[in-house]
């Protein structure tokens, strides 16, 4: 190998001078692991966003293959992780995100077919980049205050919470609202429900004793668990349909198998235009813009800052080239049919791990490459095992209430809108428009009109015709 005159091995100079390696006080083993960490902490994502995705249905009635679903989301973790490291040099990993995917399977996907979807994906990752391209972001980021921002991540988070709560079973529907059980007679039955509260109660005691990896290990642990319980006792099939849903735990057979891609490239740009309506189309590819623009921002300074990795200004080092692969990443999910792809706040694990720079990224990424040929595994996952990991996600996102001004009513009451609605609704889309429109017109009603930006006028406007869509479609004659 050839060195340098001091004797240091010419490869490990070429590290150093790309990644600064040692400029940020790292070296090549602790950037190792840094990245096995960040794995550990987000690996779950393989086994939940296949299990959010394939229990929507599109407006035909049709489902995604939790096997194809598995393979491609750790191909494209894989992917832009790497592309991360390389691109960006920072300690920060890339996966499907927690509610996106919850927009695109209960809110988008009924509308149209996946295909269309997955094509509005495609477009709100290209929109991402238009906006970093062209310097808009900082216009967008400055336009909607602050406790706007984080009511919208705390409502996701009830969202996302709600629905783990439903796929389990421990909640359903009863007249007028839900009830405690599936079928909602405030009676708990059944073992699945009984493994998710082992489940839940085992999240939350790791997460609260800062065990790395809590939520993978819960999953493991709980799944496990399930195995057993299937093996010995009688798991009624209620209609054919075993209690434990989709995932049945038991062992698959094998443990590897050839990764099934064939969702790749299964998208299309114009359907949702055509299928939903413009209007609506362009709500949702505003609502997945909104949710994943901030989402990655607040991730990527937060893990920079973590780092110790901002300048004297707190700015991001390469933050352009950082959020153009962000977008990326979102036309990368959605290319592979498996909903917008973002910066995930799990590289926290890799920082405390003392990752300081892209080589992390790339060994995370290496992992899930690994993981691609292990999807068999992931088919024994129960939903019931995988769900309190949601309810786990929805409090790690409320936790963002305690920076909204309650005593500030005109901006207390869109927050509490924008939450309450995403839930109670079903829907993220009609959280975030109910909170900016409620917004405008309190701060018009103070007086105060010229407080929201003329780009958050805009946006309620739009927000206001999305709702009246359909007495506008009567009063048109096209209803």
């Amino acid at each position: 190998m050839a060195t340098t005159t001091e004797g240091t091995p010419q490869s490990t100079n070429l590290l150093d001078g790309y990644f600064r390696l040692g400029e940020r006080g790292s070296n090549v083993g602790r950037e190792l692991r840094g990245g096995l960490a960040t794995f550990f902490t987000m690996a779950y994502i393989i086994v939940l966003n296949p299990l959010i995705l394939s229990s929507g249905h599109d407006k035909y009635g049709h489902t995604l293959s939790f096997a194809q679903l598995s393979a491609a989301t750790a191909f494209v973790a894989a992917l832009m992780t790497i592309i991360m490291g390389l691109g960006g040099n920072l300690p920060l990993a890339i996966a499907a995100g927690l509610g996106l995917d919850s927009v695109v399977a209960f809110q988008i996907a009924p509308t149209m077919s996946w295909p269309d979807a997955m094509g509005l994906v495609v477009i709100e990752g290209l929109g991402i980049c238009f906006l970093v391209v062209t310097g808009l972001r900082q216009i967008i980021m400055d336009a909607i205050p602050l406790p706007l921002k984080q009511a919208i991540s705390v409502g996701i988070g009830l969202f996302i919470a709600f629905i783990g709560l439903a796929d389990a079973g421990f909640v359903g529907k009863n007249v007028p609202l839900v009830g405690l059980g599936s079928a909602g007679t405030n009676e708990l039955t059944g073992w699945p429900v009984v493994v998710f509260c082992v489940g839940l109660l085992l999240t939350i005691t790791l997460l609260t004793r800062r065990v790395p990896g809590a939520i993978l290990l819960s999953i493991i642990v709980t799944t496990v668990l399930a195995m057993i319980i299937d093996a010995v006792a009688t798991v009624p099939a209620p209609k054919g349909n075993s209690e434990w849903g989709l995932q049945i735990p038991t062992w698959p057979g094998h443990a590897t198998s050839t990764p099934d891609l064939h969702l790749l490239f299964r998208f299309s740009l114009g359907g949702g235009f055509t299928h939903a309506g413009v209007i609506t189309a362009i709500v949702f590819i505003f609502t997945l813009i909104l949710s994943d623009f901030f989402d990655a921002m607040g991730t990527i300074v937060g893990i920079s800052n973590e780092a110790g990795l901002l300048d004297e200004q707190g700015r991001v080092p390469n933050i352009g080239r950082v959020l153009f692969i962000d977008g990326l990443a979102a036309v990368a999910g959605g290319a592979a049919s498996v909903s917008s792809n973002t910066a995930f706040i799990e590289s926290a694990a890799g920082v405390g791990e003392g990752a300081r720079t892209g080589i992390a990224s790339i060994f995370t990424g290496l992992f899930f490459v690994v993981a691609l040929f292990f999807t068999p595994l992931y088919s024994m996952v129960p939903a019931a095992a995988a769900t309190p990991a949601l309810v786990a996600v929805g409090f790690l996102l409320m936790t963002q209430v305690k920076g909204i001004p309650w005593d500030d009513w005109a901006i207390a009451i869109p927050c509490f809108l924008t939450m309450v609605l995403m839930p109670f609704t079903y829907s993220i889309t009609n959280g975030i428009g109910a909170g900016f429109i409620s917004y405008v017109v309190l701060r018009t009603v103070q007086g105060r009109w010229r407080e929201p930006h003329v780009l958050l006028w805009g946006i309620a406007v739009l927000f206001a015709a999305y709702f009246a869509l359909h007495p506008i479609k009567q009063a048109l004659g096209v209803a």
